[in-house]
């Protein structure tokens, strides 16, 4: 493969803004991310600075990109960390110590050439590693509209659960979650 799987780092703030807008104008952008592009342009430089800041290193939240040979991003995903009895995004329990990807994104001319996985194991591996907190599993959330995602997440050894929550912003829909154990 000629992409190469690795964290941002603080400086690439600039990157990390743009990718995201690219990602927040495709297709399915409203059913897989809980902004819309016009949010996240008025978002100050400070704010995109201080997020590549928190995902370059630390223990809370890591994103991976995929960085081709002429040094464009084709992709990125998100792995934040969530201690067991805190409290979501979705308000729901964290019930053990997990990580939970976000934030999946994989620019349409690189879709099918396996960058996705190659990005979840990045992401993985970084979970696996980590000694506090220890995590036991990785869960994401998918739209129950967004059939692809799914397929490919399932295909990544990713298990529904069952447990679902409330889509933000798209009544009558669910975001359904689905897990990944290390044994997996």
């Amino acid at each position: 493969m000629e992409h190469v799987i690795r964290p941002v780092r603080a400086e690439e703030w600039l990157k990390i803004k743009g990718l995201r807008l690219a990602a927040l104008l495709d297709p399915v952008a409203n059913i897989a991310f809980l902004e819309t592009h016009e949010e996240a342009l008025a978002r100050p430089d400070s704010f995109w600075q201080d997020r590549a800041r928190g995902a370059s290193h630390g223990g809370t939240a890591r994103q991976f990109i995929a960085e081709g040979p002429d040094g464009e991003w084709a992709g990125t995903v998100v792995l934040l960390t969530e201690r067991a009895g805190s409290i979501s995004f979705f308000d729901d329990e964290v019930p053990v110590s997990q990580g939970h990807l976000v934030g999946v994104f994989v620019r349409p001319e690189f879709r099918g050439t396996g960058l996705t996985r190659e990005l979840f194991n990045g992401a993985l591996e970084w979970a696996w590693s980590l000694r506090e907190p220890k995590l036991e599993r990785v869960r994401l959330y998918v739209h129950d509209a967004n059939g692809r995602a799914a397929a490919f997440y399932r295909k990544a050894g990713f298990v529904p659960t069952g447990h679902s929550v409330a889509s933000p912003g798209d009544a009558g829909h669910r975001e359904l979650e689905m897990v990944i154990t290390r044994e997996a």
